[in-house]
C-alpha cells in the first residue's frame, strides 16, 4: 500500500512537472509572438515615416539661424512638437528634421523668429514669412489642453507650415500670439488668438 501511495505521489508530481513545462512554453510563445508584433508595427510606422520623407522631398532646406545682433524682443523656453500643413493637423511634417519633438528656445527679433532645438536642426523664419499664430490644443497627434499650445504658422517655399509649441510657462503664449500677429502685418482686431473647433479640425 506504501508503495503505491509513493507511485501515485511520484506520477502526481511528474504531472506537475509537465504542466509547468507546458505553461512555459505558452509564456514564451506569448512572449515571442508579442514581440514580432511590436516589431512590426515598429516597421511600419518606420516605413510610414520614410514614405512621408519622400513625399515631401521636394520642400526646401531650412533657412540657418543668422547671426543678429539685436536683443530678442521675446523668448520662451519650452518644448517643440511638430509642424503640419498648415490648416492640417494631422499631416505632420518630417522632412529636414521638422517631424522631431524636442526641447527649443525661442527668439523673436525684427529679422525674424529664430528656434533653437536640443536634439534636432535649428532652423529660422524670417519676418516676411511669418503668417500670423494662434492658441490651439492640438497638433501633429500631440493633444493638450484647450489652448494650451501656441501654433505659429509661417511660409516655407510654396508650403503654409503650422508649427507648434508649449512653453514651460503657458502664460506667456497670448503675448507670443499678439507679438507675431503684429509681425506678420494683421491688424491687432484681427488677431486670431484661438481657433474654433470647426477650423481647426
Amino acid at each position: 500500500m506504501t508503495y503505491l501511495t509513493a507511485t501515485a505521489d511520484t506520477l502526481l508530481a511528474d504531472g506537475q512537472k509537465s504542466a509547468d513545462v507546458t505553461d512555459w512554453a505558452g509564456r514564451v510563445g506569448w512572449i515571442v509572438g508579442l514581440l514580432l508584433f511590436v516589431t512590426l508595427v515598429y516597421w511600419l510606422m518606420r516605413e510610414g515615416w520614410k514614405w512621408r520623407g519622400t513625399l515631401q522631398s521636394g520642400l526646401p532646406a531650412l533657412p540657418g539661424v543668422p547671426e543678429d545682433p539685436a536683443e530678442p524682443s521675446l523668448t520662451l523656453t519650452g518644448r517643440y512638437h511638430g509642424s503640419t500643413t498648415a490648416g492640417q493637423w494631422l499631416d505632420r511634417m518630417v522632412a529636414h528634421g521638422l517631424g522631431t519633438r524636442s526641447r527649443a528656445e525661442l527668439s523673436l527679433r525684427p529679422a525674424g523668429l529664430t528656434v533653437e532645438r536640443q536634439g534636432a536642426p535649428d532652423f529660422f523664419v524670417p519676418t516676411a514669412a511669418l503668417r500670423g499664430a494662434r492658441l490651439d490644443k492640438g497638433i501633429a497627434g500631440k493633444v493638450l489642453t484647450e489652448n494650451g499650445l501656441l501654433v505659429v504658422t509661417w511660409a516655407h517655399g510654396d508650403t503654409l507650415i503650422d508649427s507648434g509649441f508649449r512653453s514651460e510657462r503657458a502664460a506667456e503664449h497670448p503675448a507670443w500670439v499678439a507679438a507675431l500677429n503684429a509681425a506678420s502685418g494683421i491688424p491687432a482686431q484681427n488677431h486670431p488668438t484661438t481657433t474654433t473647433e470647426g477650423a481647426a479640425r
